[in-house]
């Protein structure tokens, strides 16, 4: 199959790569300056269709307002990571071929984490391409269960979605490879137990960034589970943050774009960078507070305690 380099629709941007291939010296002329995309509301709902949008080098957006689902294009063909929901899985495919790429030439569906607002498209993305999916467990048998099970701290207050078929498993540390790309999968469980961040390296010319896709660092559960009776979990929970603010970072994606503003920074009047060096760290550091937060909110509400008079010793 002839792989395309596109021409953008002018509709939604008018910027262009005039060869879209991840090598790191391909040609990229530009072309006329970007449309800003329509702005999207301010509590957008999980489906809310939005324009695509160039991140960096073979980096895109192609996700919802409030989903990301992001492109890594080549000329050996491409890798799409998360499938946004079922029903916003045909605005994926449309997002893709508005920026000229074609979605039968998507090699690669990969996820950050087994819930139905990152996954639910992946069942028909998958029919639709012919992808091959990769996941980490548990990850990977959720998705070909259609649910996750109680070692989702939200077990209970999640919705199923459509099973996915023979799904590839990766291991933490192990490297997707597909022509020019390399994708590399780290073990970051916590917000469920199959979570992965995913890295990898962008080129324009000789100028490359550090790419990653940092998955959710929000401890949310369902109304019966707790952290605090789950020390493995709070144990892999800490590792994972202090995974992600160890990574080469130069831009930071992460599976809700406001988590990480985004859309925002992808806006040139926003006056936000979109290259920042500290924010895989920080974007960690928010993770560790909200847990650290979680779990003595836990201890506070746990039956029958009595608040202490005395101060706690401090740890060592």
């Amino acid at each position: 199959m002839r792989f395309r380099t596109g021409v953008l629709a002018a509709s939604l941007i008018s910027s262009l790569l005039a060869a879209c291939a991840s090598a790191p010296h391909a040609d990229r002329t530009r072309t006329a300056k970007a449309a800003a995309p329509a702005p999207c509301p301010v509590d957008p709902s999980w489906d809310e269709p939005t324009a695509p949008r160039h991140i960096y080098a073979n980096t895109w957006y192609v996700g919802t307002c409030a989903i990301s689902a992001i492109l890594i294009t080549s000329d050996a063909g491409h890798i799409l990571i998360d499938g946004v929901t079922d029903k916003a899985a045909p605005r994926i495919e449309a997002n893709i071929r508005a920026l000229g790429f074609e979605p039968e030439d998507v090699r690669y569906i990969v996820s950050s984490h087994e819930h139905l607002d990152h996954v639910g498209g992946i069942a028909r993305l998958q029919r639709d391409t012919g992808a091959s999916v990769v996941a980490r467990e548990p990850a990977a048998s959720a998705l070909e269960r259609g649910h996750s099970d109680r070692s989702d701290p939200q077990f209970l207050s999640v919705a199923k979605f459509a099973p996915v078929a023979s799904v590839r498993r990766i291991g933490d540390g192990e490297i997707l490879r597909l022509g020019p790309i390399a994708l590399t999968a780290h073990a970051t469980p916590g917000h469920t137990a199959g979570g992965t961040s995913w890295t990898w390296s962008s080129c324009e010319g000789a100028t490359c960034r550090a790419m990653v896709y940092a998955d959710s660092v929000t401890p949310f559960s369902d109304e019966v589970y707790r952290y605090s009776e789950n020390a493995e979990m709070v144990a892999a929970f800490r590792k994972s943050l202090a995974t992600i603010a160890a990574l080469p970072c130069d831009i930071l994606l992460t599976p809700h774009p406001s988590a990480s503003q985004l859309l925002e920074r992808l806006d040139p009047t926003s006056g936000i960078g979109l290259v920042d060096t500290h924010a895989c760290r920080a974007y960690a550091a928010t993770g560790s507070e909200k847990l650290d937060t979680r779990l003595s909110k836990e201890r506070a509400d746990r039956p029958g305690n009595v608040p202490s008079q005395k101060q706690p010793t401090p740890g060592p």
